[in-house]
């Protein structure tokens, strides 16, 4: 069965797109509802009947598995867990426009242990870099300590890329 790019009519009521958001694929989900993927954003379902957009370079990491389509925002944000029941090409499109936005990813080494990746992406409609921390599992992200080392690593990460 070939999917549509355009989401049913109901849907595209209850979503707002940007003017000139294009959408790229669709997919329906077991809620009945669909996830939206759009050249500058994914669309998701949320309990409410409403959807949330995440921007690509808000998505830090997505993968598909066993039918489950499962996005993580980045910075620490929440994660977010769809069943798709007819995925159509959204697994791909979606790796395809995550990967997209990555300007630069590095693990560096926390002067006081342990490690921080940190990356910088591009929004698909902007110039400014964004960059986010993602601090090994058992170090806390919110600890000052380590947020400042790790904006000091960010430093000397912009000097040698020029960002």
């Amino acid at each position: 069965m070939r999917l549509s790019r355009r989401p049913p009519a109901p849907v595209r009521d209850r979503i707002t797109l940007r003017r000139g958001e294009r959408t790229l694929a669709t997919a329906p989900t077991r809620g009945g509802s669909y996830v939206v993927a759009t050249a500058t954003a994914l669309h998701l379902p949320t309990p409410s009947g409403e959807f949330l957009r995440l921007p690509w370079e808000r998505v830090e990491q997505a993968s598909w598995k066993d039918g489950w389509l499962h996005v993580h925002e980045t910075s620490g944000g929440p994660e977010h867990h769809v069943r798709l029941t007819e995925p159509g090409s959204v697994p791909e499109i979606v790796r395809e426009r995550v990967t997209a936005t990555v300007v630069v990813s590095q693990t560096a080494r926390l002067p006081g242990g342990g490690t921080v990746r940190i990356a910088g992406r591009r929004p698909v409609d902007g110039d400014e870099v964004r960059w986010s921390f993602v601090f090994e599992a058992g170090l806390d992200p919110s600890d000052p300590g380590l947020r400042a080392q790790a904006e000091q690593l960010l430093e000397g990460l912009r000097r040698q890329t020029g960002l």
